[in-house]
């Protein structure tokens, strides 16, 4: 009797170009706010209105770069600007939670980048603080917002790699100890967690949701950062194996195995990434099926989009990343500080 061939779902994530527009307000004028700003001008119907920074400069320079017409010179004087529809935050993971609520506080919808906060903690008083105002408020965990990551997910629900059994994705990168020195201070919440692993870990919990028997393993610099980090965890009878380090450039790659075949994504780049391959494998090895990226630029206009909708339609939260798999996400990486032994100023 013939079977069905094996092949990836189809995506179902929208077009960016068909969400509506939106005013950006970026908090925070760091290298990642200027690829957030990017993408708002080449994939969506947005744009970036206004800047806001510590330092005057700062801010006029960033808003002469990506064409916003204001700059501030505080955080402040951003969230009350009338012509800001939703604020972007893209401070250091330290800064994120009262940036949030900063933001919300002036009844401004917030698209925090990753990771959220520093800890569940924090996270629960931000999407609080949302609730309570009925705001949108998004993780800016731009992965799960592309194409890539939908059919991903929509195959294993389909069970076209049967039964999963394994879960894995590595994210190293060689940032320490001559990288950023925001990575090295336990002030700014460095390490390789919050900037790296928080990726592998959002992977897992993406095809598998509430981690249990989280274990983890980890080094540390001399300033009490993680350097490396190896995680484990179960869901049934899966495994989810993540490893993050900023000590070395590793192929950051993932898969989900199942009983029936495998999910492996590649790159060029990294496995979370607009470029990424995905690719569907027998077990024998037999390629089956392949996606190949349309739309390798700009992956960050896919939670823009999605951040615009859910304004336009009065949802609090995303879709692709609710308030729950953030919280979830959040908690796994306080277990694995508690394990490893990492502790930040003020917690």
């Amino acid at each position: 009797m013939p079977t069905t061939p094996q092949r990836l779902a189809p995506s179902t994530v929208p077009d960016p170009m068909d969400a509506p527009p939106l005013r950006w307000g970026v908090l925070g004028p760091g290298g990642i706010a200027h690829t957030f700003a990017a993408a708002v001008r080449a994939g969506t119907r947005g744009e970036v209105v206004a800047v806001g920074s510590r330092s005057a400069d700062r801010a006029s320079g960033f808003a002469r770069r990506h064409g916003a017409a204001r700059s501030h010179g505080s955080y402040e004087a951003l969230v009350a600007d009338d012509g800001v529809d939703a604020v972007y935050v893209a401070t250091p993971h330290s800064e994120h939670h009262e940036h949030a609520l900063l933001a919300l506080a002036a009844g401004k919808p917030v698209l925090v980048e990753k990771a959220f906060a520093r800890s569940l903690a924090e996270t629960d008083e931000v999407l609080d603080a949302a609730r309570a105002a009925g705001l949108f408020a998004g993780e800016a965990m731009w992965s799960r917002y592309l194409p890539q990551y939908d059919v991903v997910r929509r195959t294993v629900e389909a069970g076209t790699v049967g039964d999963l059994v394994l879960v894995q994705a590595d994210h190293g990168q060689l940032l320490w100890p001559d990288g950023p020195q925001r990575l090295s201070d336990p002030a700014l919440a460095g390490g390789s967690l919050l900037d790296l692993g928080v990726y592998p870990i959002a992977f897992a919990d993406h095809l598998l949701g509430e981690l249990g028997g989280v274990a983890a393993r980890g080094t540390l610099s001399d300033e009490g950062v993680d350097v490396s980090v190896g995680v484990t965890g179960l869901v049934g009878p899966a495994l989810a194996r993540m490893t993050s380090t900023m000590a070395a450039a590793t192929p950051c790659q993932a898969l989900a195995a199942g009983t029936r075949g495998r999910l492996e994504l590649t790159g060029p780049g990294f496995f979370y990434g607009a470029a990424t391959t995905v690719r569907l494998v027998a077990p024998d090895g037999t390629v089956l099926d392949t996606m190949q990226p349309q739309h390798p630029e700009h992956g960050f206009r896919y939670e823009i989009a999605e951040a615009a909708r859910a304004v336009a339609e009065g949802r609090t939260e995303p879709g692709p990343v609710p308030w729950e798999a953030t919280r979830r996400v959040m908690a796994v990486m306080d277990e694995v500080r508690r394990q490893v032994g990492v502790v930040y100023p003020g917690e």
